[in-house]
């Protein structure tokens, strides 16, 4: 098999997962377009721990991590299988710190919510990565690059987030902030370059960032997808849009 593509997912509300919208046809076209995996490693925003874990458990548990939505979103199931050997291939392959196998968790929206538009048959094991607090990018980022030998394996790895997402301001339009505009083209223009270190540091990128990136866990996910990547791949980006003044449904596929 050649070497898999990377990919992250502007996720954006759990009713993607049956609304025919913009965003749920552009998850359906690029599980079209792209090569068919082995196995499916996701890092979503919606699973942070103390340490690192993986999932290990040969039937993952649907998590429906939110409330106040129709009955209909409840319904929807994506019983996707796992894999324990993957499972102990990414515990051997990453360095930087020591990652548990767990079986409490399961999938989360952040993954199953899009995998079941892009993948319905629910047939391609699936496991989720999860992501530490720490907000030291370069932690997050050096991760990635370990994870990247899973790309000759035929495992998609997709971070699951938004560039831009900061639930505070949002507001209920069809409508981008200024900020949030600025910082998402900022990200898309440093990733054309190739020049990852500046979002690695996002900490330093001033009043843009702050408010876009805000508690961070939905922008930790790119850190991963970019460190799996190597200079000069083609990127394709997909629904390039903010939505609600501050959240940025952007995706891409690196590769």
């Amino acid at each position: 098999m050649s070497r898999m593509p990377v990919i992250f997912v502007g996720h954006g509300s759990p009713m993607n997962a049956i609304e025919d919208n913009e965003y749920s046809q552009a998850w359906i076209q690029l599980g079209r377009n792209l090569p068919r995996p082995n196995a499916i490693l996701c890092i979503s925003a919606h699973w942070e721990s103390a340490s690192s874990a993986v999932t290990e458990a040969q039937a993952p548990r649907q998590i429906y991590d939110f409330y106040g939505f129709p009955p209909e979103l409840y319904q929807v199931q994506y019983p996707a299988p796992g894999s324990l050997p993957l499972a102990e291939r990414i515990q051997k392959l990453i360095q930087t710190t020591s990652v548990k196998g767990d079986n409490s968790w399961g999938l989360d929206h952040g993954a199953w919510s899009v995998l079941c538009r892009m993948y319905p048959q629910a047939d391609i094991p699936v496991l989720q990565l999860s992501m530490q607090y720490s907000r030291d990018g370069n932690l997050h980022y050096s991760m990635g690059r370990e994870l990247a030998a899973l790309r000759d394996e035929g495992v998609l790895i997709m971070g699951s987030g938004n560039i831009v997402h900061n639930l505070r301001r949002m507001v209920w339009e069809d409508t981008a902030f200024d900020w949030a505009v600025e910082f998402d083209a900022f990200v898309q223009k440093k990733i054309d370059r190739g020049d990852h270190q500046p979002l690695v540091e996002f900490q330093t990128l001033g009043t843009a960032a702050s408010l876009a990136i805000n508690s961070g866990e939905h922008y930790l996910p790119l850190l991963y997808v970019l460190g799996a990547t190597n200079q000069g791949e083609p990127v394709q980006y997909f629904v390039p849009k903010i939505w609600g003044g501050s959240i940025s449904m952007r995706c891409m596929q690196i590769g």
